[in-house]
């Protein structure tokens, strides 16, 4: 039998497979599918179960999942709404990514691998001043004035603590308290090493021991009794990980302490000291919890800087605007600008949101989005974007997109989403890590075996001191973080130079590229296409008729090329006739009806298709500017060719150098192009390209990335426009041009902002550092618990005597992930120019 029911409570993939996996427990249960986005599970059976033996056992699990007949429920997907883009009043994830891309609502541990969860960046913690009352503090507004209760005025709020700041405090004083005490314990217990022991003249051995079990009470019960509580949710839920064997490790030196203090004679003599006294390790438990503190206060320090470059950004939203309300200048907040407000900026102000500047112009400091230094000179009906400064003129602009619609507050989401997802790289490390705890704990069980049974005397003390050192070294936290600590600072590095990377799998994939198919219009040339002369092939026609009817066509087109003879003939004062019944055909042109005649415009394909023959002197005139680099659209009225339009697209100053530099790293460049073979081969020419194809539909462009990735090529495509869209999305790695339109934005992998090819040169060398940068993690992390596990089992004892304290093996345990994370940070200081 099989039946479908809809289940409550799921919130990501590990939820997912944990309901699966619940239910397919369940006697008489066959096989059980879960889908996520459906909030549905598919359960069959061998015979019919009822539905409150699924509900028992879900209950039994801890409660966090409910199932229900179809239609009980109206429950389509259990999946927390994205917040807006840039807001948030507190997001917080795993920084080892254990459940993917999750994220919770309040702070706290990560239910899978214990760490503490980091706080997400976002506009809404840095958006905004609020004024209160000194006397009234119940009092918040969000602009000065007056205090409604007692007149007094309204002062600026302190700015409120960041989570990972409030961990970091908290760590810290948790850890000065777990010194203040461990640092007794440590002396006593070493002053047992000096052979006239002062400290055996005031109190005997068996006293000082209870000294040492008061002492250590505060440092296990107070400052890290966290770690016992991550150990037993890790244990209970069967998510074994680093504070599993912390907590056993630890806590095994604790409680044999405190059973040998009250039960000295169930012990054989060899744990005896001479005093009679059963050796107690209040030292190595209270030292090894205190240093593994020590590592989480200098991980979470390290934590606030991965993403710095968030916080970079962050710093670049302003806080107020100087809004133009009937003729007077009012100052604002951000979050009460509105679309269509006009705004003035001053000289050397933050632009407060997108928009398009109606008077005035200016030079405008862009390099914190595009990572360029040199300031773009910008006046009437240039666009300008949040967070960029303005030079030394002012200007008046007005408002398209306001907050998280914003190119900022958009780039602050792609890098938190970025910075979330898990590379493929990282799957090597999960699967490790899977088998890691119970391997270690089986090893250091078998420690404590061979040292008991071959061990020198007192052999059990050497077998219980090697068997905790082999659980306190392992540390699967080290491997755990090595992929997403680079990934984020990574993903903020490419932020600050342009390059925005959808996710981790893009950034592993640019660095395996060796193909890149490219568009021209938009992404080699400058795609701001002006049109350089009207020709006439029907001399009954005149130049302004022709213009006339281009324009009328064109004004319904939103292509480039339409756009720019429709702003030539606005320039040129042509009045618009009456079009109708436009249709566009994808990469050939336009056709409709204009003052009652059948008019199409486009190249030769267009011609063909509008039953519209071309003489060979029409051709050959064509050729003539496309030899040039020049595109040209034939016009057709009622059945015959009457004129052209010539049209011109530079190419970009960039183009050249980068495609140099693409093929010196030995990437195949490609372009493909819809326009005509002569077009493309004078720009193919100009910039050294010997592989291009023109005339290449939309359909065509998907065609050749299929075919590339046939014959085992990686391939990267960049383009700009909705023609593009399909290629993208099939190609390995997508690459849109910020200039672009939001359909091959949304259909890319990673996003130019500046919009040039020598953003795909920063990406590529951006791709090869990070991926250089994980692969020497792993390295490390695999290399240190490779070594480090055989030394602290005693493996070098009977070659050189040597024996690994497990204080000194909680020790390196902590610096092996900080380790990593400060190998992470040093991509901050690389270059990917």
């Amino acid at each position: 039998m099989k039946h479908t029911y809809q289940i409550h409570g799921m919130t990501c993939d590990g939820c997912r497979k944990h309901v699966a996996e619940t239910l397919s427990k369940v006697e008489g249960v066959t096989t059980v599918s879960v889908d996520l986005e459906k909030a549905e599970a598919t359960i069959e059976m061998k015979s019919h179960i009822p539905i409150e033996k699924f509900q028992d056992a879900l209950k039994i699990d801890g409660g966090s999942y409910s199932i229900h007949k179809p239609g009980k429920h109206n429950y389509t997907s259990e999946q927390k709404p994205k917040k807006p883009k840039g807001k948030g009043t507190g997001t917080f994830y795993c920084p080892m990514h254990c459940d993917g891309d999750k994220t919770y609502d309040q702070p706290g541990d990560c239910p899978v691998c214990g760490m503490d969860l980091v706080e997400e960046q976002n506009l809404s913690k840095s958006s905004g001043s609020q004024y209160t009352c000194p006397m009234h503090p119940e009092i918040v507004k969000n602009e000065p004035g007056s205090c409604p209760i007692c007149g007094m005025d309204l002062v600026p709020m302190e700015p409120d603590v960041s989570a990972e700041e409030k961990t970091y405090k908290k760590l810290l004083k948790k850890f000065w308290i777990a010194v203040a005490f461990t640092l007794p314990i440590f002396l006593i217990a070493m002053s047992e090493m000096l052979t006239n022991n002062p400290l055996y003249d005031f109190l005997e051995l068996k006293y000082w021991n209870w000294i040492q079990f008061v002492l250590s009470i505060p440092v296990v019960f107070y400052a890290t009794w966290m770690f016992f509580e991550r150990a037993y949710r890790s244990i209970k839920t069967w998510n074994l990980n680093m504070f599993t064997l912390i907590g056993i490790g630890a806590g095994v030196a604790w409680l044999f302490s405190i059973f040998g203090m009250f039960f000295p004679d169930f012990f054989p003599d060899q744990f005896k000291t001479e005093a009679g006294t059963v050796h107690v390790y209040f030292e190595a438990a209270t030292v090894i919890l205190t240093l593994v503190l020590l590592g989480q206060v200098l991980e979470a320090r390290a934590h606030s800087k991965t993403n710095s470059a968030v916080k970079e950004l962050l710093k670049l939203a302003p806080n107020k605007a100087i809004k133009i309300v009937d003729g007077e200048e009012q100052e604002v907040a951000i979050d009460n600008i509105e679309l269509g407000d006009v705004l003035r900026v001053k000289p050397g102000d933050k632009i407060p949101v997108d928009g398009v500047i109606t008077e005035g112009e200016t030079s405008i400091d862009e390099s914190m989005i595009t990572g360029e230094p040199i300031p773009v000179n910008k006046s009437v009906d240039d666009k300008v974007s949040s967070g960029t400064i303005n030079g030394n003129q002012s200007f008046l602009m007005k408002a398209e997109k306001v907050g998280a619609d914003t190119l900022l507050s958009q780039i602050i989401q792609m890098v938190n989403d970025a910075s979330r997802s898990r590379a493929p790289i990282q799957k090597l490390a999960d699967t490790v890590s899977g088998y890691f705890v119970p391997i270690v704990v089986i090893i250091a069980v078998v420690t404590f075996a061979v040292w008991a049974i071959w061990g020198p005397e007192p052999a059990y003390v050497y077998a219980l001191v090697n068997a905790i050192a082999v659980l306190i070294i392992a540390c699967p936290c080290a491997l755990g973080l090595a992929t997403p600590m680079s990934v984020m600072v990574g993903v903020g590095k490419g932020a600050q130079n342009g390059v925005l990377i959808k996710n981790a799998e893009a950034l592993e994939k640019m660095d395996k590229v060796d193909t890149l198919i490219v568009d021209k219009t938009g992404t080699i040339t400058e795609g701001k296409p002006t049109v350089e002369k009207v020709g006439l092939f029907d001399k009954s026609f005149s130049d302004s008729e022709v213009l006339q009817y281009i324009v009328s066509l064109n004004s319904q087109s939103e292509h480039p090329l339409a756009e720019a003879t429709v702003k030539y003939g606005k320039e040129q004062k042509k009045e618009f006739l009456k079009a109708e019944r436009f249709h566009a055909v994808t990469g050939k042109g336009v056709e409709g009806t204009v003052n009652g005649k059948k008019v199409a415009l486009g190249n030769a394909k267009m011609m063909e298709q509008a039953n519209v023959e071309l003489s060979e002197a029409m051709e050959d005139e064509a050729q003539s500017y496309q030899k040039q680099g020049k595109t040209v659209s034939y016009l057709a009225i009622d059945g015959t060719t009457v004129g052209y339009v010539v049209i011109g697209d530079k190419i970009k100053e960039t183009s050249k150098k980068a495609i140099k530099a693409l093929q010196d790293k030995g990437i195949d460049v490609i372009m493909l192009t819809g326009d005509n073979h002569d077009t493309a081969q004078a720009v193919a020419s100009e910039l050294n390209l010997t592989d291009f194809q023109a005339g290449m539909l939309p359909e065509n462009k998907l065609q050749e990335v299929e075919k590339l990735q046939g014959n085992g090529k990686v391939v990267a495509m960049a383009g700009d426009g909705i023609n593009d869209a399909p290629a993208l999305a099939k190609s390995d790695v997508g690459i849109a041009m910020g200039t672009g339109t939001d359909v091959a934005i949304e259909s890319a992998a990673i996003t130019l902002v500046k919009g040039d090819l020598h953003g795909i040169v920063k990406a590529r060398n951006l791709s090869d550092t990070v991926m250089r940068n994980i692969k020497q993690n792993l390295f490390f992390a695999m290399i240190y618990n490779t070594l480090g596990i055989p030394v602290a089992a005693g493996l070098l004892y009977p070659f050189f005597g040597i024996l690994l304290s497990p204080m000194i093996a909680a020790l390196a345990m902590s610096f092996s992930s900080v380790s990593v994370i400060a190998n992470a940070l040093r991509l901050r200081t690389k270059s990917i120019n």
